[in-house]
């Protein structure tokens, strides 16, 4: 069973920065593709970004893509979300998500587990 803890997220103006961490543990990190997704109040969970354990890379949503970057680092089983020029639009929680197969999905339902999230807030 993998479990999935993120952290740092919080409070930042438009236009700033924020780096969201996932910190794996109780499986074989480097074997999973890791994805991020967010969610709004009133509003589903939504695809930001995911990258494989193979060296297919990542991808990204259109509304993300240019300015968030998704990395990991397989030796301290964490993956890692830099946002930049941040939008009030990309105020939501963010989750981590895992799943068990080397090829990138968008959709949450491909997802195996999942963390507890963290808020992002983009005052404006």
């Amino acid at each position: 069973q993998v479990q999935l803890v993120e952290s740092g997220g919080g409070l930042v103006q438009a236009g700033g920065s924020l780096r969201v961490s996932c910190a794996a543990s109780g499986g074989t990190f480097s074997r999973y593709t890791m994805g991020w997704f967010r969610q709004a109040p009133g509003k589903e969970r939504e695809f930001v970004a995911a990258i494989s354990w193979r060296e297919i890379g990542s991808y990204y949503a259109e509304s993300v893509k240019g300015r968030f970057t998704i990395s990991r680092d397989n030796a301290k089983s964490t993956q890692y979300l830099q946002m930049n020029s941040l939008k009030s639009e990309d105020t939501a929680v963010y989750y981590c998500a895992a799943r068990e197969d080397w090829r990138i999905k968008t959709s949450r339902l491909e997802y195996n587990y999942w963390g507890q999230g963290t808020q992002v807030t983009v005052s404006s």
